[in-house]
């Protein structure tokens, strides 16, 4: 069967950078296959190569006419409905008049969209606005489909909708092309071609590349602190990566080393016992990246903090938008130096509470309370003690890193020398002192959350909310990212993060499930998950658990 896309010897470089650098690879039809690799990889630009978007440097593209293609950010126009959006589409793609009828019905069947043609595509939740842009790219059936990143920010319910959706139209004879920076996709696809730095260093099944790191993955459990064991891991030789994973810590060696001691990672009384390996294992080693010791909380922004107690306290929560009740009756506390881990799908009050414990909105009842300080009654007192680092980057793009680390600091009432050795630190800890006079928006997304990070941790809260920190961030950052995250919680500051990425929510310390409102779920990844173990599935990923819970809720409490 012919190819639907051959790459030969592609060349593409911007100014000194090399985006693509003499990649050969074909896409077959009738498969998934999976376009991996790290941020600044190349993924985007040889999608836009394969889409005709950009012409090669050097090389040859050939590619089949009849494509679909949905970007990084789907053009959909937010004013205008679900059926005004396809209309809209049909007309570009030069769709009849007499086929639309059969076609429209078709997608909005496949996509699960029937019933809502007519509500504006602005007001679609995340998961449904990706499943409107697939539908877009579908008006005209393709023998090609090439999506970029689909998944980002998009919930593990409405995830598995698309992977469903997509294995159907390859089931159908549709060559997809998927890129992707969650790992845990790379396993759905038929095959991957896995670029690094503009070259292809992969291209085959998944589990032909998993299995090259078998016998090199280990798990640590029982008897230690999982933080000081993950620690003590990436000090040592011979550990190509080391990451917690519920109660347990997991590692993966360099090629040839034998795994550590339990005497060797500082807990005596643990457990290292192999483990399968996984496609992300494989990633880590193939790119061997040595993450080096973990990241430690400058000096300048430590200070003596309480260790026990909560620090952050939801009572009751409520919150009714006219008829609408966002948030229902939601409670949970946190402690200090806990990393508390807020899940749900897209829609279902998570952020909503958010605002309410940050102070950015009014419970209509119930109590938010930081610091023992309640926010109905001295809000800006609290403020002050805490961090926020919202979902969308909300930084000043047009000022430098170095002016937005000044800016920031001058608000939380930083001044003088101590503003000035502040905004230093930060620069040097989180790697951005070569961007310093770099405008914000010009930044790659993994530095724009580095510095959005920085900027939320520079008066040293004591209470720090993280609204999907890493949500289209590629693993070597993502890493990077929580090896922060971990240094503050360290450090005994109280962590709220909320994730739509569920292999994250393991390194939490507890969890809790927001449904429709609810709070449907609280306990310890591990607890959360041996919930929903049953004989046909006696161990569930966190993905399997979350699905079930929320499927349980629709069963007791339908829509």
């Amino acid at each position: 069967m012919e190819p639907l896309v051959r790459l030969d010897d592609v060349v593409k470089s911007f100014g000194a950078v090399s985006a693509v650098a003499g990649i050969t690879a074909s896409i077959e039809p009738g498969r998934v296959t999976g376009l991996v690799g790290a941020d600044g990889a190349g993924k985007t630009t040889l999608l836009r190569l394969m889409a005709g978007l950009l012409k090669p440097d050097a090389g040859r593209v050939a590619a089949v006419a009849e494509m679909g293609y949905m970007p990084q950010r789907f053009g959909l126009y937010e004013d205008l409905t679900v059926a005004e959006n396809l209309s809209l589409y049909a007309d570009l793609r030069g769709l009849a008049p007499a086929d639309r009828a059969g076609a429209f019905a078709r997608l909005l069947a496949f996509s699960g969209l029937g019933g809502f043609e007519a509500r504006l595509a602005g007001k679609l939740s995340g998961g449904m606005k990706q499943k409107l842009g697939l539908a877009c790219a579908l008006v005209a059936t393709p023998r090609l489909l090439l999506l970029d990143e689909p998944s980002v920010g998009v919930d593990p319910v409405s995830r598995r909708e698309l992977w469903r959706m997509v294995h159907q139209l390859a089931g159908e004879g549709v060559g997809v092309v998927w890129s992707t920076a969650y790992l845990d996709e790379a396993e759905r696809c038929h095959g991957v071609l896995l670029l690094d730095q503009g070259r292809l260093v992969y291209g085959g099944p998944p589990k032909a590349l998993t299995e090259r790191v078998a016998g090199r993955s280990f798990a640590v459990r029982g008897g230690h602190d999982r933080r000081a064991v993950q620690a003590a891991a990436r000090r040592l030789p011979g550990i190509a990566d080391a990451l917690i994973q519920g109660a347990a810590v997991r590692l993966v060696t360099a090629a040839g080393a034998a795994p550590p001691s339990s005497a060797d990672l500082g807990a005596p009384e643990a457990v290292v016992e192999p483990v399968a390996p996984r496609f992300e294992d494989a990633f880590i080693a193939l790119l061997d990246r040595n993450a080096g010791p973990p990241p430690v909380l400058p000096d300048i922004v430590h200070h003596p903090r309480p260790r026990a107690g909560a620090v952050v306290e939801a009572a009751g929560l409520v919150r009714r938008f006219g008829d609408f009740t966002a948030v229902d009756h939601v409670g949970f506390t946190v402690a200090p130096g806990e990393i508390f881990g807020l899940l749900g799908p897209n829609g279902a009050g998570k952020s909503t509470t958010f605002r309410m414990l940050c102070g950015l909105m009014e419970p209509t009842s119930g109590t938010a309370r930081v610091a023992g300080i309640d926010l109905a009654t001295a809000a800006p007192e609290a403020k002050q003690r805490l961090g926020y680092m919202s979902q969308k980057f909300s930084l000043y793009p047009d000022l430098s890193v170095r002016q937005n680390l000044d800016f920031f600091a001058g608000v939380y009432g930083l001044a003088g020398r101590r503003r000035r050795e502040v905004s230093a630190a930060m620069l040097e800890v989180f790697g951005l002192a070569p961007l310093a006079d770099t405008d914000a928006g010009q930044l790659p997304l993994g530095f724009k959350q580095r510095l959005a990070l920085a900027a939320a941790i520079l008066h040293g809260p004591d209470i720090l909310f993280l609204d999907e920190p890493t949500s289209g961030v590629d693993p070597l950052v993502r890493r990077e990212f929580w090896g922060h995250i971990n240094a503050m919680a360290a450090d005994g500051v109280a962590v709220l993060v909320t994730t739509h990425f569920l292999d994250e929510a393991e390194y939490c310390d507890r969890i809790g499930i927001v449904y429709k409102g609810r709070l449907i779920a609280l306990g310890s990844p591990d607890e959360i998950k041996a919930g929903q173990a049953t004989p046909e599935r006696p161990d569930p990923t966190l993905e399997d658990a979350f699905v079930a819970l929320v499927e349980t809720a629709d069963r007791e409490v339908p829509s």
